[in-house]
């Protein structure tokens, strides 16, 4: 099994096939818009600027569990990352994360193959053939230079 063999919903509602990425690099990320690790939007979204030509996505997954930080609706959230941080990686329906009755079966796969996400905007860092490479915690900021040693090697150019 590999996160290709999985279907989420966007945040617009549409369904996801994440099968549709095979031969990219993903970074997964949960999500928050009120949390103080929010403002790892914009590193996240120059990541996505930086080298989607080169084929790594980023993968944004709103979640209310930690601290109640995401209260909004998909709606809601949609504008928040537009306006205030000119988000144009995909973003995806809010879901459950954390471990547990209602966890997300994306996040039930993440968390059995690199653990739980201890907060939001834990990362993921999944290979071209769905394979879940690496985790890497919150405080893990997207500029930071071992998540980005990560990415080139996981794109090929180490």
């Amino acid at each position: 099994m590999s996160l290709h063999d999985f279907s989420v919903a966007k945040i617009n509602g549409e369904p996801q096939s994440l099968s549709a990425y095979r031969g990219q690099v993903l970074l997964v990320v949960n999500t928050a818009s009120a949390c103080g690790f929010t403002p790892q939007y914009a590193g996240l979204e120059e990541l996505w600027r930086a080298y989607r030509d080169q084929g790594l996505v980023v993968l944004g997954f709103p979640s209310n569990d930690f601290g109640g930080q995401e209260p909004g609706s998909e709606s809601d959230i949609q504008t928040f990352c537009s306006r205030n941080y000119d988000v144009t990686f995909p973003l995806f329906s809010k879901l459950k994360v954390k471990g547990g009755a209602g966890q997300s079966a994306l996040f039930a796969f993440l968390t059995a193959k690199k653990g739980a996400p201890q907060w939001n905007f834990h990362k993921y860092l999944i290979g071209k053939n769905g394979e879940v490479l690496g985790a890497f915690p919150s405080r893990v900021t997207p500029d930071d230079p071992k998540l980005r040693a990560a990415i080139e090697q996981a794109l090929g150019h180490a």
